[in-house]
């Protein structure tokens, strides 16, 4: 059994602000350094191998969790949310109404003019995943929220033309296991990585 392990970056000034970040390479805020920096990873993942996302975000957070020089993947970056990027969510709602409403229209096929669809993020993460199973080695991979949400949907089946069966939370690891092809399923969700303060 392979386990694929995946980790949101830490937050950004446009997190903060609720903008869409997507492909947009904005580093971690202050706050987001200092959210990281009060992880600990779990056991289950320490000896795993590392990889990272290649947009700042993501490696800053890997390098504070696991140290420097870390491997990147570009088919770990964020789903592409072109000209929608930087929007904030009341400027996408004045634009497309309500805006879960619209996604859950097009499901895996909601996506920005011109930018990239769940579905086109699954295509993607596949050939990913193939190779970590090849392996034999368990990876832990710091990422986005797009990226796993991708992968869980793949995992569960989801088409997103609703609300996801298990909620997914931020601060926390989401392990999947890949068969022989990549395939993922559902291993664990929600593991914490936050230190009780």
């Amino acid at each position: 059994m392979i386990i694929l392990a995946l980790v949101r970056h830490g937050l950004t000034s446009w997190n903060e602000n609720k903008l869409v970040q997507g492909r947009s390479d904005i580093p971690l805020s202050e706050k987001g350094r200092a959210q990281v920096g009060n992880w600990h990873v779990p056991n289950k993942i320490k000896d795993f191998l590392k990889v990272s996302s290649p947009l700042i975000r993501a490696e800053e957070t890997a390098n504070i969790l696991f140290g420097k020089n870390i491997t990147t993947d570009d088919r770990l970056v964020e789903m592409d949310w072109s000209e929608w990027e930087g929007k904030s969510l009341n400027e996408l709602r004045a634009e497309l109404g309500n805006l879960m409403e619209a996604w859950e229209a097009e499901g895996l096929d909601f996506k920005a003019p011109g930018g990239e669809s769940p579905r086109e993020v699954q295509k993607r993460l596949r050939s990913f995943m193939r190779e970590r199973a090849k392996t034999n080695k368990n990876t832990v991979a710091v990422c986005h929220k797009g990226v796993i949400r991708a992968v869980y949907a793949l995992s569960v089946k989801w088409d997103m033309t609703n609300k996801p069966p298990q909620k997914l939370k931020d601060d926390c690891v989401h392990l999947f296991e890949l068969a022989k092809d990549g395939t993922p399923s559902v291993h664990q969700l929600n593991l914490p990585m936050i230190r009780d303060l």
